[in-house]
């Protein structure tokens, strides 16, 4: 049986009332609108911290690809609230909770003070090229060396829970206010993979989960989804674990993505939301295979990540740049990386791809 509102041919489409559309599309412009001022006017004073790319007396980067295409750059970022839209209308998912509730006036200003006092400190790392505190600090506990690093140059890496508090807060800065309704455009290929089967049956994981954020709109979508939410972080699955606590059939399992301990064959959906870009090539190949694995046949990956260079040429020069302001030392391998061949030697069938303003949506399906 499944439960009302999570029935697998419904969707959580909006009111057929002309009216309560105009509603409900109000709500969601003013909560986008709002959003965006917001993360902006924090992208604009962060930058102002970070100063330009290269440290004073050095020579500037030689930059492989042309100039920006800032009409391109602006036209993208509109069509992907426009498409964000157009999706709640036709149901494919709700509105998102921003749009549903109201934020916590105090919340949003102790993230704000929190931002702005590890902007500080993020330029100052970035000047000395400080991104190896954490392993220098003697935090390993086991931890592979590629994730022992001040990835962003951002304070204690991935290994704290003042991190794990301002990241979703980092990350919406760092897109003005794009980071969800980017990572939003994966949950049409997730609805096309569940299809017409009951969710209560279905078992899905977040792989490198992160704080919970995705998981958060997946669960809000499919409540009855069997969601198992992996990440080795101790400090950003236990943000994941807060965050969820009132969601049903969970489960949090603190993991290495090259070796979850998950059975053969056990897993039908699984989503990989920016974590690619983080890995060495090595681990790339090890993590696809492993994916391969726990993939039931025919099961899904849902991979989120950058796009790459080529798919929007008149943005290749933000991806180059990016890797150079932030401590981010395998993406632009990641940009290069023929996504087809990777997870073809795993064993893993490319169905569909599709871009959203810098994010790209690819869905594999296993052989």
């Amino acid at each position: 049986m499944t439960a009302a509102g999570d029935a697998p041919r419904a969707r959580p489409a909006l009111s057929r009332s002309p009216l309560a559309r105009g509603v409900q599309g109000a709500r969601y412009a003013a909560a986008q609108m709002a959003r965006i001022a917001w993360f902006t006017g924090h992208y604009i004073a962060g930058r102002r911290f970070m100063g330009p790319l290269t440290r004073p007396g050095e020579a500037p980067y030689a930059e492989e690809f042309g100039p920006l295409d800032r009409e391109r750059l602006k036209t993208s970022f509109r069509e992907l609230f426009r498409a964000d839209w157009r999706n709640i209308e036709r149901g494919e998912y709700k509105l998102p909770r921003e749009a549903r509730r109201a934020p916590s006036l105090k919340r949003l200003l102790t993230q704000s003070r929190d931002y702005f006092s590890d902007a500080r400190a993020v330029a100052r790392r970035r000047q000395a090229r400080g991104h190896s505190e954490v392993l220098g600090e003697g935090r390993d506990g086991g931890l592979p060396r590629y994730y022992l690093q001040n990835f962003h140059y951002q304070t204690d890496g991935w290994l704290s829970e003042s991190s794990a508090e301002r990241y979703d807060m980092q990350v919406e800065t760092l897109f003005t206010g794009a980071a969800g309704a980017m990572r939003r455009q994966a949950l049409p290929a997730i609805r096309r993979a569940i299809g017409d089967r009951d969710t209560a049956r279905l078992s899905f994981l977040d792989l490198g989960c992160g704080t919970g954020g995705f998981l958060e709109e997946v669960k809000d979508n499919w409540p009855l989804l069997h969601a198992t939410a992996l990440d080795l972080s101790p400090a950003y699955l236990g943000a994941a674990r807060r965050r969820l606590a009132g969601a049903r059939a969970m489960r949090y399992l603190e993991a290495n993505a090259e070796e979850t301990g998950l059975p053969d064959a056990s897993v039908d959906i699984v989503a990989a939301v920016y974590l690619f870009h983080e890995l060495p090539p090595a681990v790339r190949k090890s993590v696809a295979r492993e994916i391969a694995r726990i993939l039931k046949p025919g099961g899904a990956l849902i991979e989120v990540d950058t796009i790459q260079y080529g798919d929007e040429p008149g943005l290749d020069i933000l991806l180059e740049n990016f890797p150079r302001a932030f401590h981010e030392p395998y993406y632009d391998s990641y940009c290069r990386t023929d996504l087809a061949t990777l997870f073809s030697e795993a064993g893993l069938k490319r169905k569909d791809e599709a871009i959203a303003f810098l994010t790209k949506v690819c869905v594999f399906e296993k052989r």
